[in-house]
């Protein structure tokens, strides 16, 4: 991929990583993903904002070498993940009088990967400055998008904001500005793919990020993955309501079925709530796609799980999904189980419950069935349907 101009003296010199499936063997990229590093040149000096995966280097360099750099003066670290920093050393080897600038924590977690010493850092407070002769660079500290040191670089003149993974998506692409008509869904769904998957945990940090963002108005966001924004209202008031209170009258059921039992449990559910003209979606966890399943917890007001008993417990996929959940610590109002058992149903309701601690969310009473479901357990299912209708209905 060759080098891109974002703004004058500003330029795309990342790598794109077109069939790259898994991040961090968790994050699904059905539309791979890019390592965006911007090089921004000044009338003095020559600044470097983020690198690259390692094994992309050498088109970083390419890009580089295309622009006829020949001296950089900072490597600007926002965040100390590898797939941003990881390609610091080998920039360090080729222009070795440049020095890093980063915040005193990321200085920490650079150290510890990659063993840098302390002469090759230039630290830099919230707000700081530093000049490039005729652009200035100004970083805020901002952590838990998404990791504890992370900081925004700032483009003064030019009014260009570089959050590293904030407000990113992972989409591959040869355009630098991939807004158009026919790829604004797809720019969206991205965007709200990563945030589910990477920046749910941290809504209420992202709040007082948002406000900073408010506060500079730039012109262009260019984050580390996905496309460059032009647009910028159009990310951050999807961002916005992403981290509010609201909820929408969804209703989530990720099931497993081992013998069709707990699986005739949720057809029901899924038509009585559909009866009552509420939106619900159940997922198998066993062939689902837990990205989007993740998009769905951003807005859902209700999650029921379902789940046959397995050696004393619930389905350890239904754990795994629980488990997955409450660490994303999504805005759900509602919680309820249903499912299946053989000899005792406690012991799932017990070890659904204890993984969801951080999900803090109204418990609707449980329908749980020993064996296959009869009459009175479909009326019972009808019956919570009645109640989630109507707490949702209220919303």
């Amino acid at each position: 991929m060759a080098a891109k101009e974002v703004k004058k003296g500003i330029y795309w010199v990342g790598a794109v990583d077109w069939d790259r499936v898994l991040f961090d063997e968790l994050v699904a990229l059905p539309e791979g993903t890019s390592y965006n590093a911007y090089l921004v040149v000044g009338s003095e000096k020559v600044a470097l904002i983020d690198t690259v995966e390692p094994y992309k280097k050498n088109e970083l360099f390419e890009n580089l070498e295309e622009l006829g750099v020949n001296r950089i003066d900072y490597v600007i670290s926002n965040h100390a993940e590898q797939d941003h920093s990881g390609s610091i050393p080998y920039v360090l080897e080729k222009f070795p009088d440049a020095r890093v600038v980063t915040n005193v924590r990321c200085k920490g977690m650079l150290q510890d990967f990659f063993s840098l010493p302390d002469e090759v850092f230039k630290i830099v407070s919230d707000r700081e400055t530093i000049s490039l002769g005729n652009k200035t660079l100004q970083f805020f500290i901002t952590p838990w998008v998404h990791w504890p040191e992370t900081m925004f670089t700032y483009a003064v003149e030019d009014k260009v904001l570089f959050p590293c993974d904030f407000l990113g998506s992972h989409i591959a692409t040869s355009e630098l500005f991939d807004t158009t008509d026919e790829n604004r869904a797809k720019v969206y769904l991205e965007t709200k793919r990563y945030y589910a998957e990477i920046m749910m945990p941290f809504r209420n940090f992202i709040k007082k990020h948002l406000a900073l963002i408010d506060e500079l108005s730039p012109e262009i966001i260019a984050p580390s993955h996905g496309v460059v924004i032009k647009e910028t209202a159009f990310i951050l008031n999807a961002y916005k309501e992403w981290v509010s209170d609201n909820v929408k009258p969804l209703v989530l059921i990720p099931f497993v079925s081992m013998h069709e039992s707990t699986r005739m449990m949720v057809e029901f559910l899924t038509g009585e709530l559909a009866k009552r003209g509420v939106r619900v979606r159940p997922y198998n966890l066993i062939t689902a796609d837990l990205s989007n399943i993740a998009m769905d917890l951003v807005d859902a007001a209700a999650v029921v799980f379902a789940s046959p008993a397995v050696l004393a417990g619930a389905h350890p996929s239904v754990i795994g999904f629980a488990y997955l959940m409450n660490g994303l610590r999504p805005k759900t109002r509602f919680l309820s189980l249903i499912g299946s058992y053989g000899w005792s149903g406690t012991v799932v309701e017990k070890h659904v419950k204890s993984v969801l601690s951080a999900v803090k969310a109204e418990w609707i009473d449980s329908v749980l069935v020993k064996g296959t479901p009869k009459e009175n357990d479909f009326k019972k299912l009808e019956a919570l349907a009645g109640v989630l209708s109507k707490k949702l209905g209220a919303i």
